[in-house]
């Protein structure tokens, strides 16, 4: 029961909803406005304008909304505005306003359908006015009657000529004008023009000019008053936000009461168009501008994060990230900023339709080095830091972007490479060794004895064990063959560093430490050289004098020979046989 009880409101409700959509007329909601004859059209305009009227007067504001009725039956196609629909709101206003001043409207006087589809009538002009309704030839809104283009940018003129006259008996009495401040206010010596503009609009702007720039140093030193607080808390993201718009802020401000002002002034013609159009372009520059500082704040606080986790792939992303909200903002803002404008953005871009496959030509490059971006992030062949070779490049990553990647060489130049070259190449990816091989060949000269051999071969061996960075299994260190001018002792090892600097750090702690060595047995190392012999020159006596004890010397290292050492002396050991 106590369910039912709470339940019971609920179902009331519903009720009292269902009821009152029942009483909806849905077949009114989308009416369009009629225009197909001048009766039509006019009939729907005044009408329109009535209830506008009614609704000022009730503040009714479903009525307020026929104003828009009205202006449908506007021609405005080729009007150039930056505020379109206050400029067509004003016109109805005005025209509405000097009809009930001039004329009591008998609709059985203006053409009707019939006689329109019987006559080859094109423009009709309301009697004794130039208040004239025309046939659409072409576009959008071919065949409709519509008041012209004409008679809407001469409203204002209509009504300034007859706002003296009082209103015809019978007529709807207007549109619920009220005039202005500046009529009633302004003083009559102010209202004389000059320079085509009233004296007081001179003036007003004047000091609304000097108030902008007032209001935007006074924004200025609040921001940095405010700044003094954030310097003493224990974060720098709050200091980087008011940096970024400290200065742009006044600026956005300014531009605010200047467009502002223009209004309140109620400036007109070339000079509103003029100053409207050139405010709203600075307003849009200055908000853009702030968006895009704001945006390097976001992506630096981004990277900040990203820097202190061990997941590679986020700080890649972050210069993505920072690129594509730059981008977006730009291209967002000019939009907007475009739009604004009174430019129709949609139909500007369905018009770049018509040059779309030259731009798909001209941007496949560009696509696919966009695709390679994702492919590399996707793929992970480098990260950033990298130390990567291919076709002839080395050096280590620096960033990566949607068209190319840059590289840092060795040699301190930056290299650009396209991304889609880099997603079609063989990349060997230094930094993800898991060590890194140290092999070299080290030659010593021809008077080194086997003995001195061995003992520098064991003193190697000693050293690789020796140093903390090297790996303990599976290195060699050999005499691996006579060359030309040296005794070559091989060297094969592998070395557990972090990057390329303590690599090269160890290779050269190891070759110090053999270089040591060599000094320490009495072996030189060799560099090429050849042998001179004069022909005039005795001959090397031979220590043996015939074939006999030669093929006993020979013999003799053999197995179980007099001086057969298949192992050597024993001073050296191989670290594979420890």
């Amino acid at each position: 029961m106590t369910i039912l009880k709470l339940l019971m409101p609920v179902i009331a409700g519903i009720l009292l909803c269902q009821a009152s959509f029942a009483e909806i007329d849905r077949s009114q909601l989308l009416h369009p406005v009629k225009t197909d004859s001048p009766r039509a059209t006019l009939k729907s305009f005044y009408d329109a304008m009535s209830d506008y009227k009614r609704g000022v007067e009730t503040k009714d504001s479903k009525l307020e909304k026929r104003i828009f009725d009205a202006i449908r039956t506007f021609d405005l196609e080729d009007i150039k505005h930056t505020d379109k629909e206050t400029f067509s709101k004003r016109a109805a206003v005005f025209l509405k306003e000097t009809m009930d001043r001039v004329i009591l409207l008998d609709y059985e006087k203006v053409p009707s359908d019939e006689l329109v589809s019987s006559s080859s009538l094109k423009k009709w002009r309301l009697k004794d006015t130039e208040i004239k309704i025309s046939l659409q030839q072409e576009g959008e809104r071919q065949g409709e009657w519509l008041f012209t283009k004409d008679t809407i940018l001469r409203a204002r003129e209509f009504f300034s000529r007859v706002k003296h006259v009082p209103y015809v008996a019978g007529s709807g009495m207007g549109a619920s004008y009220s005039k202005p401040w500046y009529e009633t206010e302004v003083p009559e010596w102010l209202k004389g023009e000059t320079l085509f503009m009233p004296k007081w609009q001179i003036l007003a702007l004047f000091f609304s000019i000097l108030i902008g720039l007032i209001l935007r140093k006074v924004i200025f030193f609040v921001v940095d008053n405010i700044k003094k607080f954030t310097d003493k808390s224990q974060t720098d993201w709050d200091d980087k936000i008011i940096e970024a718009s400290e200065y742009t802020l006044g600026s956005i401000a300014a531009c605010l009461f200047w467009f502002l002002s223009i209004r309140v002034i109620n400036l007109e013609g070339n000079s509103f168009l003029i100053l409207d159009v050139l405010l709203k372009v600075l307003l849009s520059f200055f908000v853009i501008k702030l968006a895009y500082q704001l945006v390097d704040v976001f992506t630096s606080y981004l990277g900040t994060k990203a820097a202190a986790t061990d997941f590679p792939l986020d700080d890649q992303l972050v210069p993505l990230i920072r690129k594509s909200l730059r981008i977006f903002t730009v291209i967002f803002g000019a939009l907007i900023a475009v739009q604004n404008l009174g430019v129709n953005v949609m139909s500007v871009l369905a018009g770049l339709g018509l040059g779309g496959l030259a731009f798909a030509l001209a941007a496949k490059d560009a696509c696919a080095n966009l695709f390679g971006s994702f492919m590399i992030l996707l793929d992970k062949p480098f990260r950033v830091g990298d130390h990567i070779v291919f076709n002839g490049v080395e050096g280590s990553v620096e960033e990566i972007g949607f068209r190319s990647t840059k590289i840092r060489s060795f040699y301190g130049s930056q290299i650009s490479v396209p991304n889609s070259s880099l997603a079609n190449v063989n990349i060997d990816n230094m930094g993800r060794r898991k060590t890194r091989r140290l092999r070299t060949t080290l030659g010593l000269t021809y008077d080194t004895s086997p003995a001195q051999m061995e003992a520098f071969l064991e003193g190697l061996k000693n050293i690789i064990r020796a140093n903390p960075y090297t790996v303990k299994q599976g290195f060699n260190i050999a005499f691996s063959e006579y060359g030309d001018f040296s005794l070559n002792v091989l060297i094969n090892v592998f070395l557990d560093v972090p990057d390329h600097g303590m690599e090269l750090l160890q290779k050269q702690n190891i070759f110090l430490e053999a270089m040591r060595l060599a000094e320490d047995i009495g072996v030189e190392f060799a560099f090429p050289t050849q042998s001179l012999y004069l022909q005039n020159q005795e001959p090397i006596a031979a220590k043996v004098v015939n074939d006999e004890e030669y093929s006993t010397l020979a013999k003799s290292y053999g197995p179980d020979g007099s001086k057969a050492m298949p192992k050597g002396k024993g001073l050296f050991t191989p670290a594979f046989m420890d």
